[in-house]
C-alpha cells in the first residue's frame, strides 16, 4: 500500500463518523419532559428505551426476551395448574424462584437506568439533571417494591411448607397411612382429615379439643361432607387391632364411675390418653392427635387418614389476616362466659357481650371466634352448626386477591399455629384437591341427636356409623318419572334466608348454603 493511499484511509474514516453523528446529536436534542416520557415506556415495556436511543439490536433483544417471557407465563398459568402448584410447595424451588425474583426486578432496574442515559438530552441543566435522577429513582423504587414483596411472599410459603407440612422421612405418625405418591387418589374413592380445634389458651390446663369434625371428601369430584362430633361423648370406640382396644374394650370410659364422666369426654381423650398411656401407639409427633383419628374413626365407621389441628388462637389470627368472614347470625352469641364447672372450666362469668342476629355479618378474627365456639346458654349441636358455618364462610372467604395481598400474615399465623401428618411429598396433591372441593358441593351429615345421642353418656355409635355411610355413599342419577298434573306446593326460596320446606330426614346431607342461611327462627338451643 502506498503512502497516498494510506493516507486517503486516514481521511476518508472521520467522514464517516461525521457523517453518523448530525443523526445521533438530532435524537439527543429532545426536552427533558419527553426524555421521562420515553423512560417511562422503557420501564413499562423493557428494551423500547434502548430502540428509542438507537441500541436498536439490542432493544429488539429485551423487547423479545419480555414478550417471551410474557407468553410462557401465560402458557403456564393457564394450561401447567399441577407445575405450579409443585413448584408452590417445593421448598427447594422455591428457594430458586426467590433468586430469580430478585435477579430479574435487578435486571429490570439496570434496563430503567441505562435507557434514560440514552434518553436524556446531550445538555443538561442542573435541574434538569436533577429532576431525572429523581424520576429514575422513582421508577426504580417502583419496581423494587413489588419484587422485594414477591420474593417475601415465596420466602413465607417455603417457610411454611418446611415448618408445617414435612415430609415423611422428617415426621412420625402411627396412623398416616401409606400411599403411591405419584398417584395418591389412585387406590382411594373418599379421602378423610379430621380437623382439630385446640384450646390451649390463658387459665387452661392442659389441652381439650372443643372442635372435632370430620371431613370426607370425594377425590374425583370434591364432593365433601362434614360430620361433627360433641365434645361431651363418653365411649368413644377403638379399633378392635389398636392397642388402645385393649385398654378401653367398651369405650373410652370408667366401668366404675358415675354416669356423668367428663375426664371421659372425647375433648378429653388428646391431652389425657398420652399421659396416661404415653408411647402406647408407637413413634409419633402428635399422639393425641392419633388417638382422635382412631377414636373419631372407628365412632362413624370411617378410615381417618389425616389430621389438621389449629389452635383456636391461631384461627382468630388467620381471619383476621383474611380481612374477616361474612356469616348469618340467626340469634344471639355469646362473647365468653363460664359455667365455673367441669374440665377447662374457670371461675363462672357471664358472657362480656353477645353478637347479635342478622343476616350478612362481617366479622373480624375476635369474633368470629366466639362464633364458632360460643356456647354459654346455647346448645352443643348449635355450636356445631356455627363451627360448619365458619368453615364454610372461610372457604368462601379465600380468594386470590386476599391471599396474594395477606398471604405473608396468613403463613407466618400457619407457621406457629397449625399442626398436621399430611407430608410435604404429597402436599401438591391436596392443594389440587382442595380447588375441587372449592367449587364443590359441601354438605353437612346429619347424625339424629334425638335419636343417637341425646346425652353424651353413652351415644348409639352403630347408628351413626349408618347414616355416615348412607350419607357419602355414590349417588345415583335419579330415575324420570311421570310428570304430575298436581300443582307443586314448594315455595320459592328468597334471597338471605332458608328455604321454608319440611326438615330433612334423619342422616339425609344438607348443602352447607342452606344450612348457613339466615333464619331468626333458630333459637339456639
Amino acid at each position: 500500500m502506498t503512502r497516498s493511499t494510506r493516507a486517503a484511509g486516514r481521511r476518508s474514516a472521520p467522514r464517516a463518523n461525521r457523517s453518523r453523528q448530525p443523526a445521533q446529536r438530532a435524537f439527543r436534542t429532545r426536552t427533558v419532559s419527553k426524555a421521562l416520557g420515553l423512560t417511562l415506556l422503557s420501564a413499562l415495556i423493557p428494551g423500547l428505551g434502548f430502540v428509542m436511543g438507537g441500541r436498536k439490536k439490542l432493544g429488539a433483544f429485551v423487547i423479545t426476551l419480555y414478550a417471551g417471557l410474557l407468553l410462557l407465563a401465560a402458557y403456564v398459568a393457564l394450561t401447567q395448574r399441577g407445575a405450579i402448584v409443585d413448584l408452590a410447595v417445593d421448598p427447594s424451588r422455591l428457594l430458586l424462584a426467590t433468586g430469580g425474583v430478585l435477579v430479574m426486578g435487578f435486571i429490570w432496574i439496570c434496563i430503567v437506568v441505562s435507557s434514560h442515559k440514552l434518553l436524556r438530552p446531550i445538555s443538561l441543566t442542573s435541574v434538569g439533571r436533577f429532576t431525572g435522577s429523581a424520576f429514575v429513582g422513582l421508577l426504580c423504587f417502583g419496581i423494587a417494591v413489588p419484587t422485594t414483596f414477591a420474593a417475601q411472599t415465596v420466602m413465607a410459603q417455603r417457610d411454611l411448607v418446611g415448618s408445617v407440612f414435612k415430609s415423611e422421612k422428617d415426621s412420625k405418625s402411627a396412623t398416616r397411612p401409606n400411599v403411591d405418591k405419584k398417584d395418591p387418589w389412585a387406590k382411594k374413592p373418599r379421602l378423610n382429615i379430621v380437623l382439630l380445634g385446640a384450646d390451649d389458651g390463658v387459665g387452661r390446663e392442659g389441652t381439650r379439643t372443643d372442635t372435632v369434625i370430620v371431613a370426607s371428601i370425594d377425590t374425583k369430584t370434591g364432593d365433601t361432607a362434614l360430620i361433627s362430633l360433641s365434645r361431651n361423648w363418653m365411649r368413644m370406640p377403638f379399633p378392635e387391632d389398636s392397642p388402645l382396644h385393649e385398654k378401653y374394650p367398651d369405650g373410652y370410659y370408667d366401668p366404675s364411675g358415675p354416669a356423668e364422666q367428663p375426664e371421659y369426654y372425647l375433648d378429653s381423650m388428646y391431652d389425657n390418653i398420652p399421659k396416661k398411656y404415653p408411647g402406647l401407639l408407637g413413634p409419633t409427633d402428635n399422639m393425641g392427635a392419633d388417638v382422635l383419628k382412631l377414636s373419631a374413626g372407628a365412632a362413624l365407621g370411617l378410615d381417618i387418614d389425616y389430621y389438621m389441628q389449629v389452635n383456636l388462637k391461631g384461627f382468630e389470627q388467620i381471619i383476621d389476616a383474611l380481612g374477616g368472614i361474612t356469616v348469618n347470625i340467626n340469634y344471639k352469641v355469646p362473647i365468653g362466659g363460664d359455667y365455673g364447672a367441669g374440665p377447662g372450666s374457670n371461675t363462672a362469668r357471664k358472657p362480656s357481650g353477645y353478637l347479635q342476629p342478622g343476616p350478612n355479618q362481617k366479622l373480624n378474627g375476635h369474633d368470629a371466634l366466639w362464633f364458632a365456639r360460643g356456647r354459654y346458654g346455647l346448645s352443643d349441636p348449635s355450636r356445631q352448626e356455627r363451627q360448619r358455618c365458619t368453615i364454610h364462610a372461610l372457604v368462601n372467604s379465600a380468594s386470590p386477591a386476599a391471599l396474594v395481598t395477606s398471604y405473608n400474615q396468613i403463613a407466618a399465623a400457619g407457621k406457629q399455629l397449625l399442626r398436621t401428618d399430611i407430608p410435604g411429598d404429597i402436599l401438591g396433591d391436596f392443594i389440587e384437591l382442595g380447588l375441587k372441593v372449592k367449587n364443590a358441593n359441601v354438605t353437612n351429615v346429619d347424625l339424629d341427636k334425638s335419636k343417637n345421642f341425646p346425652t353424651g353418656q353413652n351415644p348409639n355409635y352403630e347408628a351413626m356409623r349408618e347414616l355416615v355411610q348412607k350419607a357419602i355413599q355414590p349417588k345415583t342419577k335419579p330415575v324420570a318419572s311421570t310428570p304430575s298434573n298436581k300443582p307443586s306446593t314448594s315455595t320459592t326460596k328468597k334471597p338471605g334466608k332458608k328455604p321454608t320446606t319440611a326438615k330433612l330426614p334423619a342422616g339425609q346431607p344438607q348443602n352447607l348454603a342452606d344450612a348457613c342461611a339466615y333464619d331468626p327462627t333458630q333459637t339456639g338451643n
